[in-house]
């Protein structure tokens, strides 16, 4: 899993997430102080389309945006959603930054597996403005619930 790099001038780091699908802003001063050695690419907010995979995100960012449940999500403290991949249902506690916090893992056979996020050595952020994860949203209860019933996964250091 990778990821690309771009320095980008905007009048804020709002203003980048909600014009580019999937972008995270680093405002960290240790990790902005790593990023300027990396030489990346300077555009203003403004010249995205030159680049294709930034044109691609503002783009999809655009197409997001005239969808029912556009930026719901953004803001909050927690959410708590039940996503599905390959076959496996996962419970997930997403921090405001879009990592994951927690989660469970339900197995076909009812049994509850969790993991904290601590022991991952990959953590990349979902868009929480994406509106495709509004209908994953599942209550901090029922999140909650889960948690306290399963047995910590032995794949996972928490």
């Amino acid at each position: 899993m990778g990821g690309l790099s771009w320095w980008i001038w905007a009048e804020s780091a709002e203003q980048i997430v909600l014009t580019l699908a999937e972008a995270e802003v680093i405002t960290d001063p240790d990790a902005l102080a790593q990023a300027e050695q990396w030489g990346l690419d300077e555009l203003e907010l403004s010249e995205v389309d030159r680049d294709p995979a930034l044109r691609l995100m503002r783009e999809e960012r655009a197409q997001q945006r005239g969808k029912p449940g556009f930026g719901v999500l953004a803001g909050r403290e927690r959410v708590y959603l039940r996503t599905f991949e390959e076959g496996l249902t996962y419970l997930v506690e997403i921090g405001q930054d879009g990592r994951q916090l927690r989660q469970v893992e339900v197995k076909a056979d009812g049994t509850l597996l969790s993991s904290a996020m601590g022991g991952w050595p990959i953590n990349p952020p979902i868009d929480l403005h994406d509106p495709r994860y509004v209908p994953m949203e599942i209550t901090e209860r029922e999140f909650e619930d889960a948690w306290s019933r399963a047995v910590p996964d032995p794949a996972y250091e928490d």
